[in-house]
């Protein structure tokens, strides 16, 4: 068994530390986050840091890192005002893994991994067509976190795109009927299946 301090973590290789930091906390929900550029290029970015922020209004959140350049996503965002999130599943995750590499801004991860796209009436910004659960926002605000230069960007949904068959009578959207995939730290993938349903506690 290991004990690590916070000295041992900062004398870890950068490249070490990341990975290490990274997969500690375990397993992430993994969303490809589409948008388009002022000049009508679109974008596309894994993200694996999305937080249910609130239900009445339908509220995520996500944490936009920082990066050398400017951030092809977050600067999108700013500009337009819209995203969509779309759920990774086994048929695309290596497309969606793709989608990581530094292209340029001029040009779009949608052409560079053969992912489909697909647009709504309702938003701007661009779906993954191949995606089985798809969402649509509208930024709401962006909250520096001054710490370590990140962003945590919240949005209110304002259209959802999933089939009918994993939204259980309750309620509970079935992301595992939905083949939706997970993912721990920046390379990791795995297929979820679901142990049990427990009712809501009491005392």
């Amino acid at each position: 068994m290991r004990h690590l301090l916070l000295n041992d973590i900062a004398e870890m290789n950068s490249r070490y530390r990341a990975t290490f930091i990274n997969s500690l906390s375990g397993f992430k929900s993994l969303n490809l986050v589409g948008t388009v550029s002022e000049t009508g290029v679109n974008n596309l970015a894994p993200f694996n840091s999305i937080v249910h922020i609130g239900a009445n209004p339908p509220c995520l959140g996500m944490i936009a890192r920082p990066a050398t350049e400017e951030h092809q996503t977050l600067a999108n965002i700013k500009a337009n005002k819209q995203y969509t999130l779309n759920a990774v599943n086994e048929s695309i995750f290596e497309q969606a893994h793709q989608c990581s590499a530094k292209y340029t801004a001029d040009q779009s991860e949608f052409t560079e991994t053969g992912l489909p796209l697909f647009y709504s009436e309702k938003l701007k910004a661009p779906y993954v067509a191949s995606s089985n659960i798809k969402i649509g926002l509208e930024l709401i605000e962006i909250i520096p976190i001054h710490f370590n230069q990140t962003s945590l960007i919240i949005g209110k949904i304002i259209e959802i795109i999933l089939p009918e068959s994993i939204i259980e009578e309750d309620g509970f959207v079935n992301i595992a009927k939905a083949g939706s995939i997970t993912c721990n730290g920046l390379d990791s993938y795995y297929k979820v299946s679901p142990l049990k349903r427990i009712p809501y506690a009491k005392p």
